[in-house]
């Protein structure tokens, strides 16, 4: 396997709750928080059942994300931390995630959350627009996106991360420069930005079926999108992947691990789990989820992974980040049949990528069409 499949592993803990429904939002989650309870005991359970899914007992990391995490209570955290050490050890420098909203972010909760060894918070801005937070149904306002990051600061967080959606009908050239002006004089370590999409099913996708939205502006958004790459790589950001940045020791450790292929176990309902040969996801219904583990009833699928599916897999990550792909990673671990085709997609998109020796990534050109990009690169052996 790639020589970053052989460090530590992670854990990702879904938890499927939030206050409000975001516009945008497709992910699994529920603002019925009756079962809440009922769940983290089902957490706790699913935790016994598979702990022994990743064959190193050493964690790099624990992430808590959803939904909306920062509606567990303290008790609730401390029990699945708790039951985590059961089974694990943290490595020295673990990073320990929670994903947060700016209206859950109090000196108190901040307080707890700091004495249960959480070090790194996500926070969820998305955006310090007023008019903009209201038509993502946001929980939160502008001043509170702009309170809570000194809150978490004066409270003794040192490692922040904010989220930003970039590409909706309330930005300009003006109000997203304005945008990342005002992000870069919060001081803080990390950044995710992400391009707006517009998914069925959603409240924004609805509206759009209906004629009440207009569609995504893809020109805008890439101009938006390389004018935020400029701008917080000129700020000493480094651009790692995609939709992320981070100062040179601020590196998101969890989230980099699904890009250098190492495994992890999901916890939670619609969690997805890796261990190098196979994926496994969880059913994507909390009520389900709850019945299945007291009922001691399979609450998961599994997919056993091809060679194919490895090299998709390799390939679709890697191009995402700044690491990228490795030719002689791709020899020893697929064979010939795939270095060879690997060489000649890089010959026909060579303006799309780095080459240094055997090492090739994308060209932040490149990343604007990523996905068309790796797709060039799948590939199926015919016999």
């Amino acid at each position: 396997m790639s020589k970053f499949t052989q460090l530590m592993s992670g854990i990702y803990i879904h938890i499927p709750y939030c206050k409000k429904a975001c516009s945008y939002c497709d992910f699994h989650f529920s603002t019925n928080l009756n079962n809440k309870p009922e769940l983290v005991k089902s957490l706790l359970q699913e935790i016994d059942l598979r702990h022994n899914y990743l064959n190193n007992n050493t964690l790099q990391s624990v992430y808590f994300g959803g939904g909306t995490p920062s509606l567990l209570s303290f008790d609730e955290l401390f029990q699945i931390l708790n039951k985590i050490k059961q089974y694990f050890k943290f490595d020295n420098a673990i990073e320990i995630t929670l994903e947060c909203n700016p209206d859950d972010i109090t000196e108190e909760s901040l307080n707890n959350w700091l004495k249960l060894g959480i070090n790194r918070l996500s926070v969820g801005l998305q955006s310090f627009n007023n008019d903009e937070l209201l038509w993502m149904n946001r929980a939160h306002n502008a001043e509170q996106s702009l309170n809570c990051i000194e809150f978490a600061k004066k409270a003794g967080f040192k490692n922040i991360s904010i989220d930003l959606i970039y590409g909706s009908k309330f930005q300009t050239e003006n109000t997203w420069l304005s945008t990342i002006d005002t992000l870069l004089k919060l001081n803080i370590q990390h950044v995710s930005a992400y391009n707006l999409t517009i998914e069925n099913g959603t409240l924004l996708g609805n509206a759009l079926k209906k004629g009440k939205e207009p569609p995504i502006n893809d020109d805008f958004c890439a101009w938006q999108f390389e004018k935020l790459s400029d701008k917080l790589t000129n700020d000493g950001f480094v651009h790692y992947e995609i939709s992320n940045f981070g100062l040179p020791n601020f590196i998101a450790v969890h989230n980099s691990n699904y890009w250098k292929q190492k495994p992890y176990l999901g916890i939670g309902p619609s969690a997805h789990s890796y261990n190098l040969d196979s994926r496994q996801w969880n059913v994507k219904s909390n009520a389900n989820y709850i019945q299945s583990l007291k009922n001691k009833k399979p609450f998961f699928e599994i997919e056993t992974l091809s060679i194919e599916n490895k090299f998709n897999e390799y390939i679709f990550t890697g191009l995402r980040t700044i690491w990228g792909c490795n030719l002689n990673d791709i020899n020893s671990q697929f064979g010939e049949k795939y270095l060879d085709y690997c060489k000649s997609v890089l010959t026909k998109h060579k303006e799309s990528f780095i080459q240094k020796e055997n090492n090739f990534s994308l060209t932040t050109s490149g990343r604007l069409i990523a996905d068309k990009l790796a797709s060039e690169f799948f590939y199926l052996i015919k016999n």
